[in-house]
């Protein structure tokens, strides 16, 4: 391994240890450093070997985080790992990772802050259209979002 891989190699595994990274992350990362497509080709499967570089972990730890800091509906999150060229098997471990109970106790959080933002709206039709949109814009599924406005 010539002495630029080497360096290369060194400032990735530190990449991929400061935080979980997806596939595209690390490659784009590696072409910034000034690799080339067979020398990435050369360092992906040793930082996967290495376990510096694990998709289903970084999926994982992608969709808990938006779910418990930002909030995100199953929906935005499959949506966004699907944006980082995640896999579909590992995007579907991902959001079953996601307790149900919990899922549901921060939608339902969710649409009450945001009813409570609409009380000055008269009209409940103009009420529930501003309320449909913003849960979908937040990432919840549309049978959830229905379920939930037939009972307000």
């Amino acid at each position: 391994m010539n002495e630029l891989l080497s360096i290369a190699l060194q400032k990735i595994k530190h990449y991929c240890a400061y935080q979980e990274r997806c596939h595209t992350e690390v490659k784009n990362k590696l072409y910034s450093l000034g690799l080339h497509k067979n020398e990435v080709d050369q360092l992906l499967p040793r930082l996967i070997e290495e376990n510096f570089l694990n998709e289903e972990r970084f999926a994982i730890a992608y969709a808990g985080g938006k779910f418990s800091m930002k909030q995100w509906g199953k929906e935005k999150i499959k949506y966004a790992l699907r944006q980082k060229q995640v896999s579909n098997y590992c995007i579907r471990k991902a959001l079953a990772s996601i307790n149900n109970n919990d899922y549901r106790k921060t939608f339902i959080s969710v649409a009450n802050k945001k009813l409570i933002t609409l009380r000055s709206e008269k009209n409940s039709f103009k009420k529930r259209e501003k309320m449909k949109a913003f849960l979908l814009q937040k990432g919840f599924e549309i049978e959830v979002i229905s379920e939930y406005l037939k009972e307000v």
